[in-house]
Parts: C-alpha cells; structure tokens; sequence
C-alpha cells in the first residue's frame, strides 16, 4: 500500500524540511518509533527496578562494538590466541581499554540480567498476559549463557582451556549419545585448535544473531501486551480509566518520560562500569582469574578449576549431586508422586501414570551414574525458569499485596542463589557440599512446590489504580 507524501509549510525549519522529506521517503521507521517510543505508554509507576532491561540492552551494545575491534585483532588459533590477546593488550593503541571494557561488560551482562529478572520474579512479570515475553526473556538467559561459555574459552589462558575442557566433558555423561556428543562439541578428542575455532565461530556470529533475535522478539512482545508495573495492575485493560483519546490515565509515553528516566540509570551505570575498568578490571579475580593470565597448558592440571561467578550458583549444585545425595533425590521423586496423586484431583489413569513414571524415574536414578544426574540437574536449574508462569498459583501478582512471608521466601531464595554462588568458587569440602545439596533441594523446591505455597495466606487488597506520587 502507497505511503501518501506529507506536505509542509515552505515557512518551515531546515530540520523540520529533513525529518519529512525522510518520513515520506521511510515511513516504517518512523511508525515503529511512535509505537514503541513517543506512543507507547507505559505505567507511571515505574521503579528503579525497571532500569535494568534497558542497562541490558547497552551492555549487549557495548560488547557488541568492543568484540568488532577485538575480533580485527584476536587470532583463532591454539598457537597464536593467547599471544594475540597480549598483543592486544600490549601493543594495539587502546587495546586494554576494549580488552577490559569486554570482559567488564561480560560480568557487567549478567549482573543486570539478574536484577532484571528478579524484578520480573518480584513483581509477577510473567504472569498472565505476559508468559511470552518471560518464555523469550528465559532464553534469552540461555543464549547468554552459552555466549559467555563460548568466549570464555577464547583467550586460551590455563582457567578457559580447563574449565572448557571440565564442561564438555560432561556431556560425555550422558547415557549411549555422550561420547559422540562431546566429540562434536570439540571437534576432536580433547580441547584443541579444532574447539577453539569451533566456539570462535558459535561466539562471533551464531549466538549473537540468535541472541538478537529473541531480545527483538522479547521487546516485540512486551509492548504488545504493555508493560507490567509495580502494583501488577493492568493499565490497558478494558476496565482501566482512559482519556478522549484512549490512552491510559495510568500510563506516559515512554519517550520523553522514561528515555530522560534511563539516562540517568545509564550515567550512573556507566560511572560504576568505567571505576571497574580502570580501578580493578580483574574484580579480585572474579571477572578475571588469575590463572587465566598464563598460557594454556594441557599436560597441567590446575589445583582448583571453577567457572566464573555468573555460573557458580549452577556448577554448586552439579557438584552437590553425588551418589549418597541420589537416595535423598529419589525420596524426593517418590514423595512428589504420592502428594500429585492425593492432593490433585486428577484422573485415576493419569494418576497410575504419574506413579508409575516415578517408578521409572527411580529405577534409572539408580542405575545411571550421579555425574548425569548432576548435569540433568545443572541443566534442569535453568529449564525450570520457563514453567514460572504456571507455578506461580497466587491471586495477586505483586510482592507488595502478597502476605508479608511471602517476602521472606523471596528473601531466602536470594541468600540461597548466593551462597550457591559462593560455594560454586570454592575448592569442595564436606561442609560445603551439604550446604550447596541443601541449597540446590530448596532451589527446585522454590519452583516445584510454588503452585502450592503462593496460595497460602491472605493477599492485600489491590488497588483499582497504580499508586503513584509525584515527585
């Protein structure tokens, strides 16, 4: 369908005579700036909480431009990766300044995509209408995670060859397809050139075409259905007040509103983000271990190998799955079983089906080894995020009406995720595994046991509107 040409007053400013004769000329860009900027409304309630989607789409800028310099200088070989890493950091004129300023932004990526997510968890995000944007938020997180594991490996320090080398391995875990499958992740029998370029080529394009395309799909999908607020209080709903024009009362255009309300966050941001570069780029070792500052040796083992921070709350409960913590697995399977078949009123068919594939379960949790079990668990800790909006059984969507314990649930599950995280770096001790299998059984019990717990208590009243003070 033609696109009618705007006509304008010769009287008018040479900018205004530019920004037509471009409208006319490219009338979709335009459109999509109304509907997804100047009018698109959104709540007026709006937090500091809801900084971080838009501190993560920076972040994924940033490293995007930073990787397109180190890829012009970075070489994917096993024999010159290291070295050209210090040549970049040596000899490129700013080279450790982009250097720094990815592998800070890596850290940096996770840090917000965290926050962001347990805004979403706080406030009931994923709720009804919004179960696609979670579902592509989700994975998101999994896009995330494997482009960090790809590029982790690519400096070719002695931490990224064994920690990749640790990882693979455990796929090799899985039953009749493991060995084959880890052969194809390598390329070869062990970490080697044939890896290095492999990852190079999954880190550089294929991931971040995916990782682009589910965060478009992401925002696509956010404001179709509009987005959520701190009250959980719908502002486009048929029952929400709305002015002549029905916009909602509720509700402000997200530019100039909330782009001024951003920046902010971003200043403040990129203050911490530029301290970290310049004042400590290696975080003490979390961002940039140390071990990974010496060439890649595959006849030496290092003493203690873990991944970095962002994936310890994971590689904890790997580790806390151990043969004696299998029978502790298995009562847990059984137990479920038998509260699905008295509690849920269900069929009787579908009962004797739930019985008897916990049998099932049980058998093979017996007869498989536990170094399985912990990967179908590691794995599993991040799957588990996509059931969210059907877990979670409340009448409210908000922290802020739900009964008041429910905050301390909220409050255990954080100090939970992180102690994992703690554990996760530390070399393995008898506390610390009985700390990280009681932390990964109440992780999953977080989740599995929610369509239970969240309709315990009595929810405040929501009110009919947002609450929102001036200021």
């Amino acid at each position: 369908m033609a696109h009618e040409f705007k006509e304008i007053s010769p009287n008018a400013s040479g900018g205004a005579k530019l920004t037509n004769w471009f409208e006319n000329r490219f009338p979709t860009a335009f459109d999509a700036y109304r509907v997804h900027m100047s009018e698109y409304y959104a709540p007026k309630n709006f937090n500091f909480w809801y900084i971080f989607g838009s501190l993560s789409l920076l972040v994924l800028v940033i490293q995007i431009v930073t990787g397109i310099f180190l890829v012009m200088h970075y070489k994917p070989d096993a024999a010159k990766a290291f070295e050209s890493v210090e040549y970049i950091m040596r000899d490129v004129p700013w080279g450790w300044l982009i250097r720094y300023m990815h592998s800070t932004g890596a850290s940096a990526f996770f840090v917000v995509v965290y926050l962001h997510m347990f805004r979403g968890l706080i406030y009931g995000s994923y709720r009804k209408p919004r179960e696609l944007v979670w579902i592509f938020g989700c994975a998101i997180f999994l896009a995330l995670m494997a482009e960090a594991f790809m590029g982790y490996l690519l400096p070719w320090g002695q931490m990224s060859y064994w920690g990749a080398q640790v990882i693979v391995n455990l796929f090799a875990a899985v039953p009749f397809v493991g060995p084959d499958l880890a052969l194809l992740i390598r390329g070869d029998y062990v970490v080697s050139d044939a890896t290095l370029n492999r990852f190079f080529s999954f880190h550089v394009i294929a991931v971040p075409l995916v990782l682009l395309g589910l965060v478009v799909a992401h925002l696509l999908a956010l404001h179709d259905v509009g987005s959520n607020n701190p009250d959980g209080i719908e502002i486009k709903g048929p029952k929400a007040p709305k002015d002549a024009k029905g916009n909602p009362l509720d509700g402000i255009p997200f530019h100039p509103f909330y782009t001024v309300h951003d920046i902010l966050g971003v200043c403040l941001f990129l203050m911490a983000f530029t301290a970290v570069i310049f004042f400590a780029p290696e975080f003490g070792g979390y961002f940039l271990e140390y071990n990974n500052f010496i060439p890649a040796d595959p006849l030496q083992t290092p003493l203690h190998i873990a991944p970095v921070w962002y994936f310890t709350p994971f590689y904890s409960m790997l580790r806390a799955i151990t043969s004696e913590m299998m029978y502790v697995l298995i009562a847990c399977v059984l137990l479920g079983a038998v509260l699905a078949v008295v509690k849920i009123k269900l069929p009787a068919f579908i009962k004797a089906g739930v019985v008897g594939a916990a049998v099932v379960v049980s058998v093979l949790m017996l007869s498989i080894d536990a170094k399985f079990w912990g990967v179908v668990v590691m794995g599993g800790a991040v799957v588990i995020l996509f059931g969210l909006p059907w877990f979670d059984q409340s009448p409210v969507k908000s922290i802020r009406y739900r009964p008041s314990w429910h905050k301390y649930v909220y409050a255990v599950f954080v100090v939970n995720f992180v102690v994992l995280a703690y554990l996760g770096v530390q070399p393995p001790s008898p506390v610390g595994e009985r700390v990280s299998q009681v932390g990964t059984l109440f992780y999953f019990g977080f989740f599995l046991l929610m369509p239970w717990w969240s309709r315990l208590g009595e929810p405040k009243p929501v009110p009919d509107r947002v609450t929102f003070a001036a200021h």
